[in-house]
């Protein structure tokens, strides 16, 4: 299965096997790629309000998580809303159920997202692997958090090019909600750094930003990361419970420079 041959129906047990075991690019070209191509810097006011929505619980902090920690040293305040429940994340796991999954998934993100210092954290619990069907639930949920939490100057949403389903749905979701209320929104990606190549013209390099990390903010997202542990370790043996993240794709998504498409 390539990128392109990713659907909604395979969104259940998604994961980087889907794109190839090994990635086009490991984490070491990347680095080098974008330390020479010098990326405009992500504007940000002072001290910033974010709102940051993501499909799966992890999301947020793979693609975000230091520049949510710099924004909360800062003074900003941040708000996490995360849409589905990650109850497919091991589908055929004898070890664990889809509701068990959604239990620890949900007290990981609480603790992950302690490390970075949020306070604010809603779960939608929208089925994982089935976002494209809940468009406008996704919608409102994202404009009730806007409105109930208020005074977000910047949305952070998945890239709507990610080559997820689930990632794709949240990131149309979110700007959708954005434009109706002018509020001003970027996209991070995830699965980007897993199947797209340095200078992937696939990639709309033209509105891309980078935020590099400081060393205490790279440090909280490494923390904040090790909070997923179901994601990030086998649960047993069995294949069927493999890592989502094993420490070859965690590589990619953990670099000391964040990329925002604005």
């Amino acid at each position: 299965m390539t990128a392109a041959d990713v659907t909604s129906e395979d969104a259940e047990g998604f994961n980087a096997e889907g794109f190839g075991a090994e990635g086009l690019a490991t984490a070491e070209q990347w680095r080098d790629w974008l330390s020479t191509h010098r990326l405009p810097a992500l504007e940000l006011t002072e001290p910033t309000r974010m709102l940051v929505v993501s499909a799966h619980p992890d999301d947020e902090v793979l693609g975000a998580g230091g520049l949510i920690a710099e924004r909360i040293a800062a003074g900003g305040g941040v708000t996490v809303l995360c849409l589905s429940d990650g109850a497919a994340s091991h589908p055929g796991s004898p070890t664990v159920s889809p509701a068990d999954l959604a239990r620890i998934r949900r007290a990981e993100l609480e603790a992950s997202l302690a490390e970075v210092g949020v306070e604010h954290v809603r779960h939608v619990g929208l089925p994982d692997g089935e976002l494209a069907d809940h468009a406008a639930e996704m919608e409102e949920a994202v404009a009730e958090a806007m409105e109930t939490f208020g005074g977000h100057d910047l949305v952070l949403a998945p890239w709507r090019g990610d080559r997820h389903p689930d990632h794709e749905a949240a990131g149309r979701a979110a700007v959708a909600a954005a434009q109706r209320t002018g509020s001003v929104f970027a996209e991070y990606p995830v699965w980007m750094w897993h199947w797209a190549a340095p200078g992937d013209p696939a990639v709309p390099w033209e509105r891309a930003s980078a935020h590099p990390l400081s060393e205490g903010a790279h440090a909280a997202k490494m923390r904040a990361v090790a909070a997923f542990v179901s994601q990030i370790t086998d649960l047993s043996p069995d294949p069927a419970d493999r890592a989502v993240l094993p420490p070859r794709i965690l590589d990619r998504l953990t670099g000391r420079t964040e990329v925002f498409f604005t």
